[in-house]
């Protein structure tokens, strides 16, 4: 969106509107992809889609999340407009912050980065557009900012500098096309970190060379007095080294395995030792030896029976239909860092996660999951995969059509979600930290979303009656459940759907495993 395409200032040549023009001041948000004609030059029908799909699952939502209205999009870009400064920049900031995630797992030369220009200004208001200097200049804005960055105005900093928890980088005063004033940018620093990084950064730096300026002088000032009674420098005796520190032991924990204490102790696997020591001391394996310690996740047995999927509460979980379940066994908890990371040892898995081992793994497409399941499989020439939405559904219920399985009304204490009484969890819950459901399984509901088998399905018009995962419709997305710890008490619901796109990475995905008889 480099040029102004569409826009129309006040002062513009034309014939006068009729009647008084609504005119209001309004804050600005002008969104545009970043190497818009590379990507549709090398995918054109590829770009569309998923430049579609993006303004559809995150663009829209967030707008309206925000109280904000979606004026157009334009091909490549989009124009927003809101009440409020402050929900302008959250908007922004929530937009960048998921296409971080959806571009986690895919090359550089291939991701959809939006820059973002926010202004506060005066704007003339039609039905289906908006003009005026307050939406050029945010126009211009975006047209500095870089790829996957927020850029706001000095107008829109002087609103929310003491109310959006997030730093911010002067950029200065630029002058910018078609508008008299220079326009003070601020580039926009999400994280909370950010805002003691920024200040006074400028002070910090002339700080730091004037006493590193004073340093140099009052050495040479020091070795000028010191040498004085001696005479010439090469005439001092040289000090002697200072001795070597002693190497400090170190030391290993073992972590409890989750869920421990009611189930068949695990063999943990011995410390590793060093490649150089293992090859001196440990003897080779046989070739049909494995060398690889499977633990496998613990299991929850859960007989067959029917039950009523879905419910009234949104538009995607209807219609209600009833549904006959297999028996089958499903993860009593969602698959953990340490499960995880056999598979990544085992060079099956894509990536090594890092963090506690009893906490889920984060951070894993559909396609991860099905990595990990179909190794296990392999590994233990077991029928592990994942669960179907019927049956992740009829598992997380236990039994109940309550809104919760613990009844309809949220309760402290049963679920790890943004208002389910825990105060700004900044990663999810050891497995197994709050109480489980009737079945036994813990986690069903919040803690991580949770990847399931079936491609994504808008309703459930249509959907399967038996149990099975529903493979037909839009498999570029897959069907997540549960909801995590960053969402509100809605997704914690069993009858709570939702779909992300099948290849994409995203810090609050995990998954956990099923099993056929």
């Amino acid at each position: 969106m480099g040029e102004i395409r569409n826009f129309r200032s006040g002062n513009q040549d034309g014939p006068p509107p009729h009647g008084p023009i609504p005119r209001r001041l309004a804050a600005i948000i002008v969104g545009d992809i970043a190497s818009y004609s590379r990507l549709m030059q090398a995918d054109e029908e590829g770009t569309h889609v998923r430049v579609k799909r993006i303004e559809r699952d995150l663009i829209q939502p967030s707008i309206v999340e925000h109280h904000g209205s979606l004026v157009k999009t334009t091909g490549d870009g989009f124009i927003a407009i809101f009440d409020s400064p402050v929900e302008a920049v959250r908007c922004s900031i929530v937009i960048q912050q998921n296409l971080v995630g959806r571009n986690a797992s895919l090359p550089k030369d291939s991701r959809i980065e939006y820059r973002i220009g926010v202004n506060l200004g005066d704007v003339i208001v039609e039905p289906d557009d908006v003009y005026g200097d307050g939406v050029n200049i945010a126009t211009r804005i975006e047209g500095i900012a870089e790829p996957g960055q927020v850029y706001i105005s000095g107008a829109i900093y002087e609103q929310i500098k003491h109310k959006v928890v997030c730093g911010y980088e002067s950029v200065g005063d630029r002058r910018v096309k078609n508008i008299t004033d220079p326009v003070r940018i601020y580039r926009v620093l999400p994280d909370a970190e950010a805002v003691g990084r920024t200040r006074g950064r400028r002070e910090n730096t002339l700080l730091f060379l004037l006493a590193l300026t004073l340093i140099v002088i009052a050495t040479g000032v020091l070795w000028y007095l010191l040498m004085q009674p001696y005479g010439r420098p090469g005439e001092q005796a040289g000090a002697p080294p200072l001795p070597a520190p002693a190497a400090s032991p170190t030391s290993q924990s073992v972590q409890a395995e989750p869920g421990s204490s009611t189930q068949a102790p695990r063999t943990a696997p011995a410390a590793s030792p060093s490649p150089a020591a293992a090859a001196a001391s440990a003897p080779s394996p046989a070739p049909s030896q494995s060398t690889v310690s499977i633990v496998e996740p613990d299991m929850v047995a859960i007989r067959g029976g029917s039950f009523a999927m879905g419910s009234n509460d949104d538009p995607t979980e209807r219609p209600v239909h009833q549904v006959a379940i297999k028996p089958f066994a499903i993860g009593k908890y969602p698959v953990t860092v340490r499960e995880w990371n056999e598979c990544a040892a085992a060079k099956a898995c894509g990536f090594t996660a890092t963090g506690k081992d009893d906490v889920p793994i984060t951070n894993v497409s559909w396609a991860d999951a099905q990595q990990y399941a179909g190794w296990l499989a392999q590994a233990t020439k077991k029928s592990y995969r994942l669960p179907s939405e019927a049956e992740w559904e009829y598992a997380a219920r236990g039994g109940t059509q309550s809104k919760y399985w613990w009844g309809d009304k949220l309760q402290p204490g049963m679920a790890e979600c943004k208002d389910c009484g825990d105060v700004g969890a900044e990663q999810p819950a050891k497995v197994g930290s709050f109480k489980p459901n009737p079945f036994g399984l813990y986690d069903m509901g919040g803690g991580v979303d949770q990847w399931v088998e079936d491609c994504w399905h808008r309703t459930y018009q249509g959907a399967p009656n038996d149990g099975s995962a529903w493979s037909g419709g839009d498999c570029n997305s897959h069907v997540l459940r549960s909801g995590s710890w960053k969402n509100d008490s809605r997704y914690v619901r069993p009858s709570n759907r939702d779909g992300y796109d099948t290849n994409v990475r995203y810090p609050t995905h995990g998954f956990r495993v099923a099993l056929s008889p």
